[in-house]
């Protein structure tokens, strides 16, 4: 998938748009202070960073993570070209393993997507755990996934629980059962569904906060 996702942002590093997502601009809502008090975020999954760069610009501190090298090289050319070096930092990371920062280092953790990807519903609550950890008390965690309501559910090879592959690109799709067994740990604040894209893609918007 690397290699996939690699080639994606090469031939096109603007291939999901250049505008804040939806997602993005609803995370900010919800976030435990404004953007603008120099909150710290985690952009975990971040592709080209378009999100990351409408976090930093309203004044955020972020930390952008994907395990893209194309994503991550478009990313930094970006950040340098804007003046945001001192907002935004960026690291190569697969997040099978480990998250390499600190407990609780963020105010927030955002992804955009990446729940959905090639990941087991084991992979997926170790990462969840990760991600809570390198939360402070009273953080949120921010996600997006594509529903099983989605008109790609089901389409081409099953490889297992809900994840199905098409043309190349392997998506794991979310019912609520999936995000409640998730949010272990959590307090489950909001679950939404919205949709986005030509499709268009279905999708939930989750939002939990970690006690303190």
């Amino acid at each position: 998938m690397q290699e996939l996702w690699d080639r994606v942002f090469t031939e096109s590093p603007t291939r999901f748009g250049s505008a804040p997502s939806t997602s993005a601009e609803i995370a900010i809502e919800h976030f435990p202070q404004p953007v603008g008090d120099a909150i710290e975020i985690l952009d975990l999954g971040c592709g080209s960073g378009r999100d990351t760069l409408f976090f930093a610009g309203g004044g955020a501190k972020v930390v952008a993570a994907d395990f893209s090298h194309a994503a991550l090289q478009a990313l930094t050319a970006e950040v340098a070209s804007l003046g945001f070096s001192q907002r935004i930092q960026t690291v190569r990371h697969d997040v099978r393993e480990p998250l390499p920062f600190p407990d609780s280092s963020f105010d927030a953790c955002y992804s955009h997507m990446l729940y959905c990807m090639d990941f087991t519903f084991a992979e997926l609550s170790q990462i969840t755990a990760e991600v809570r950890r390198v939360l402070r008390p009273g953080g949120v965690q921010f996600y997006t996934v594509r529903t099983t309501e989605d008109p790609d559910f089901g389409v081409g090879t099953h490889h297992g629980e809900q994840i199905y592959e098409d043309e190349g690109f392997v998506v794991h799709f979310f019912d609520r059962e999936m995000v409640n067994r998730l949010a272990d740990g959590f307090q489950l604040l909001d679950v939404r569904a919205f949709e986005e894209g030509k499709l268009p893609r279905r999708l939930f918007v989750v939002i939990q906060k970690k006690p303190r």
